[in-house]
């Protein structure tokens, strides 16, 4: 199993980077060619979600994205440190931003990659959230002689 980190500072500009090198790791690892523009719009969306998380939180912390490489499958997972709470403790968002409104957006962003993603695992909590998301790969071709 090989993996890559990256790590990027919460601002809009970085994320096209991480679209970039998810689809060459995505590649490499034999996700399908056809599959590759999904992999690139699921991972930006996925990215542009935690950057509006810490950006809104004022959390300076980095973005981590995870490019896992096993053996008949290949994963990404895009962490935040952005704290949530119970639905229902919600408190106002930065600069007297609409909580609900963050929410929608935020569920709109779920909903996107589940479109683009079967197989999508979120998770959050007080130390922050994670969106892992998982694609078949196919066995590397045979070279012949």
């Amino acid at each position: 199993m090989a993996t890559v980190e990256l790590r990027f500072s919460a601002l809009p500009e970085h994320v096209r980077t991480a679209r970039l090198v998810a689809a060459a790791v995505a590649r490499r690892s034999g996700v399908d060619e056809a599959v590759l523009d999904e992999v690139r719009l699921a991972v930006g969306e996925a990215c542009s979600r935690a950057v509006g998380l810490h950006q809104s939180g004022g959390i300076s912390a980095p973005v981590q994205v995870l490019l896992i490489d096993e053996e008949k499958q290949f994963s990404i997972e895009v962490g935040d440190e952005a704290p949530r709470s119970a639905p229902g403790d919600r408190a106002p968002g930065a600069l007297g931003e609409d909580p609900d409104m963050e929410t929608e957006e935020d569920e709109m962003g779920l909903a996107v990659i589940s479109g683009l993603v079967d197989d999508v695992e979120v998770t959050a909590g007080e130390h922050g959230g994670q969106i892992r998301m998982t694609w078949p790969t196919a066995p590397p071709a045979a070279v012949l002689p």
